[in-house]
């Protein structure tokens, strides 16, 4: 249960004011079908979170229990880092004429692949052996930060301070790593 709820919260966490997000809202606005992005964004979390997640998979084996740990930890500080790092504005993909689902689809699923999301998730596999709840988790994670923004669009932007809620998520989260790492390391 820990990899579904360390997951699901990093990556909620992490999504939040982050490129898919921006990516969401474009895509939302330009073709004004809903569920079709939502579908979309639904299948390119599920797709990124399984590759993570099958990544762990194999990753996991070769390491000792240590390793991992410090595996993790690296994780977390190296999703901190891109939390506390700003945000640029992602291709709108106006050229894309594949339609509202496959639009969605593909370019959340290239701008998140190599994320810091799916290596939270790669990282949380590889520490917990549940995979199959890393991936869950960090799927659910990323489209409840995405579906509300394809819903409610700007008002959600507005509402919310998401440099604020970014720098102090990537500092929360870089303790949660650098006290990780202290114990992965036998520092203290």
């Amino acid at each position: 249960m820990d990899a579904l709820l360390i997951a699901l919260l990093g990556c909620l966490l992490s999504e939040i004011g982050d490129k898919g997000q921006l990516l969401a809202l474009a895509l939302a606005t330009r073709f004004q079908r809903n569920g079709a992005v939502i579908a979309g964004v639904a299948a390119a979390a599920v797709a990124n979170a399984a590759i993570g997640a099958a990544a762990g998979i194999f990753i996991a084996p070769m390491l000792g229990s240590d390793a991992r740990l410090l595996f993790l930890a690296l994780a977390l500080i190296f999703l901190a880092i891109g939390m506390i790092w700003p945000v640029k504005q992602p291709d709108p993909l106006a050229n894309w004429q594949l339609g509202p689902f496959l639009t969605t689809a593909l370019g959340l699923f290239i701008l998140g692949f190599g994320d810091g999301a799916q290596f939270l998730i790669l990282g949380i596999a590889v520490r917990t052996a549940d995979p199959l709840l890393a991936a869950t988790g960090g799927a659910i994670g990323i489209m409840a930060a995405t579906i509300p923004i394809v819903l409610l669009r700007e008002a959600m932007l507005k509402a919310l301070p998401l440099r604020a809620i970014r720098i102090g998520g990537g500092v929360l989260l870089l303790l949660a790593g650098l006290s990780v790492a202290v114990s992965a390391l036998h520092l203290a």
